[in-house]
């Protein structure tokens, strides 16, 4: 019965020493993952920072381009304008295109009419139906749209939107 114990003590010391090296073993190639993965990281950040670099240098050339087209472009107008106005006596008689109108701020006819019809269309509907939410959200719906149609053709002839050809 001696032997046996002794053996099986041996076993187990056996195995246990065993399994610490493998643990430790373990634990070293997780280190050694963990070490990759960290490089891997700052090199794809790294890489990132480089092409973020290189399109801010493109969007700077970009906008340089622009900038350079524009100061042309008003430095050509000037020059024009400057020479209409010293050939003739006055600069409307000599130039003899049409001058593009400047576009009209604020609301459009459109958009006006829109929202009168839908305001107006609301109160009727909630009038008219005896489920008032029912009838403000259709005849809402309904005024908007007419409202939005009188005011295009309104902006149509004032010359806000071209008409249809």
């Amino acid at each position: 019965m001696k032997k046996i114990l002794v053996v099986i003590a041996l076993s187990s010391v056996m195995f246990a020493c065993n399994n610490k090296e493998k643990e430790e073993a373990a634990l070293k190639q997780q280190q050694l993952e963990k070490q990759m993965a960290i490089k891997a990281v700052k090199d794809s950040l790294r890489l990132d920072s480089f092409k973020k670099a290189e399109v801010a240098k493109v969007e700077q050339e970009k906008e340089a381009k622009r900038q350079a087209e524009l100061a042309a472009a008003r430095r050509a107008g000037a020059a024009s304008s400057r020479s209409y106005a010293s050939s003739g006596g006055s600069s409307s008689g000599s130039y003899g295109g049409t001058q593009p109108t400047a576009k009209k701020k604020g609301w459009s006819d459109a958009a006006k009419g829109a929202v009168i019809g839908g305001a107006a269309g609301a109160v009727g509907g909630a009038l008219i139906d005896k489920k008032k939410g029912r009838g403000a959200i259709i005849g809402g719906l309904v005024g908007a749209g007419g409202g939005y149609l009188i005011g295009r053709g309104e902006d149509r002839k004032s010359g806000r939107v071209q008409p249809k050809n």
